[in-house]
């Protein structure tokens, strides 16, 4: 049989199957798409708090992006299926290269500025509001179609190696990631901060010509017999209040929101944490690398040890992972006599030891997610009414939408007013100008700034710390980090509790439990 007419049993050398083609485009097409995005996503809350949206309105945007990305592929993925995969992407990623150009517009363009520091209040234009609101909506937007199109493509081209290709799947999106995060490095480094924004746009129009000239719809060269039928969007939502009225599901989705709401911190508090009370010029993009590290390197050896473990004693596993890699930023605070901003020579460079210390934070959230997340959709398929699996698995990422959408404004809350409350502001308007002095002076010295402003003239020998940063109470930070790790142990309680209940309501029902 010829490829087209059966891609997924077309026979390479050897005897076995090889992937269509459309397959190894939406791969390349998901590792651009995944770099553009993870280029800038360790940035957002630091690039907004600097552009003057104040303390809490860039983790609250932040959010919003990440919320809009799970929530809106129950509905853009239903479009993307009546228009066709091709169409779908090549308008996302117009939508996505226009987001990310408006959100580095205000200082492309000149009518808003990069301050050296996040301030409390805003201080942003509206021109400028705006244009950050309209790149979030267009990011958003374009990330929600981009998802459901290229896991569908993996999914209509895999035939009988399904579980191959989304391993592929997922290797690829974390070699993206990390690709993304070194570009934006380079270019943050060698230009400025809203240049990650252009490494954006450059992936975007890259990705959009992959599509316009290698893809193929997977439709196209499936049979008649074989083509889905298309839902129309009132279904789809008829079908979300079937889903939400099933207690089974909706106790689950709350239950393990948590997960995801200290997921989250990874790009809400820990960016602040460094960039505000650790570092005045934190390499988050490499920070964060931990976690697309991690997960390259250790999902098989997880896969394998732990594999057989039930899903849902793994999915709490996940969730104390991640609760107590939390905790583990107290450790600076009580056994370091420098405090958090104890530093350490590394690689010819000084940092601090909690910057590190958040460093291993990353890395045990992406064990936690090893764990956590691929087995909930296992769980949550085993959950579904019979027959109805595919309906369940459909609504699957709106624990990921909820623990995203909160996990902005609160987290900003839990480190604005529990880990920064009673803390010491090292800079004022008049000191602000000398932020270059002490940069030459880093420069001379070989350290970071952080590091010389502490040994340069910058320095108040009155207060504990160098101008700019912060010098927060050890009881209040150490409470910060611990309403956190509580946060996640509750979930994990619950996800017990509702384990307990669910084997009782099943007991009912049939001996057999999940």
């Amino acid at each position: 049989m010829t490829e087209s007419q059966a891609p997924e049993s077309s026979p390479a050398e050897g005897g076995k199957p090889k992937f269509h083609r459309s397959f190894w485009t939406a791969n390349t097409t998901e590792l651009f798409e995944r770099a553009a995005y993870y280029a800038v996503a360790s940035f957002v809350v630091i690039y907004l708090g600097r552009l003057g949206l104040g303390e809490y309105w860039p983790a609250t945007f932040n959010s919003l992006l990440w919320g809009l990305v799970y929530f809106l592929p129950i509905l853009s993925g239903t479009i993307a299926d009546q228009v066709g995969f091709r169409r779908s992407l090549l308008v996302a990623f117009v939508l996505l290269a226009i987001g990310y150009f408006s959100m580095g517009a205000p200082v492309w363009l000149g009518f808003g500025e990069l301050g050296p520091l996040t301030q409390p209040d805003v201080s942003a234009g509206g021109d400028v509001v705006a244009a950050v609101i309209l790149g979030i909506l267009l990011i958003g937007a374009g990330g929600s179609v981009i998802k459901p199109c290229i896991s569908g493509t993996v999914q209509k081209t895999a035939g009988r190696r399904a579980t191959l290709a989304f391993a592929i799947f997922y290797m690829v999106i974390n070699i993206g990631s990390l690709v993304g995060r070194f570009i934006a490095f380079i270019v943050r480094k060698q230009l400025d901060m809203s240049f990650i924004f252009a490494v954006g746009v450059f992936f975007s129009i890259v990705s959009f010509f992959v599509v316009l000239l290698l893809y193929r719809d997977p439709e196209a060269d499936l049979p008649a017999g074989e083509k889905k039928p298309r839902k129309p969007i009132g279904r789809i939502l008829a079908d979300m209040v079937l889903v939400l009225r099933s207690a089974r599901f909706t106790l689950f989705l709350l239950a393990s929101v948590g997960f995801f709401f200290l997921y989250a911190q990874v790009y809400n508090v820990l960016p602040m944490y460094w960039e505000r009370v650790l570092e005045f010029d934190p390499p988050v993009d490499m920070y964060t690398t931990m976690n697309p590290f991690v997960i390259v390197f250790f999902q098989l050896l997880v896969t394998h040890f732990f594999g057989k473990m039930k899903p849902i004693n793994s999915i709490i596993v996940g969730i104390i992972i991640i609760s107590l890699s939390m905790l583990a930023n107290l450790g600076p605070l009580f056994f370091c006599d420098g405090g958090v901003r104890s530093s350490v020579d590394l690689f010819a460079h000084v940092f601090p030891i909690a910057s590190l210390v958040g460093m291993t934070t990353v890395g045990l959230v992406a064990f936690g997610e090893l764990f956590a997340s691929a087995r909930s959709y296992e769980y949550i398929g085993a959950l579904a009414p019979k027959g109805q699996e595919g309906l369940f698995l459909g609504y699957a990422n709106l624990p990921m939408a909820l623990g995203a959408l909160s996990g902005g404004p609160i987290g900003a809350l839990i480190f604005n007013e529990i880990m920064c409350k009673g803390a010491t502001t090292h800079l004022d308007i008049f000191w602000a100008p000398l932020r270059s002095v002490s940069a030459q002076l880093g420069a001379e010295l070989g350290q970071p700034l952080a590091a010389a402003a502490t040994a340069g003239p910058l320095h108040h020998a009155a207060l504990q710390g160098p101008l700019g940063l912060l010098e927060l109470e050890s009881g209040q930070n150490a409470l910060g980090w611990t309403v956190l790790m509580a946060i996640g142990l509750g979930s994990a309680v619950l996800m017990l509790a509702y384990n307990i209940w669910l084997k009782r309501q099943l007991a009912k029902e049939a001996p057999e439990s999940l």
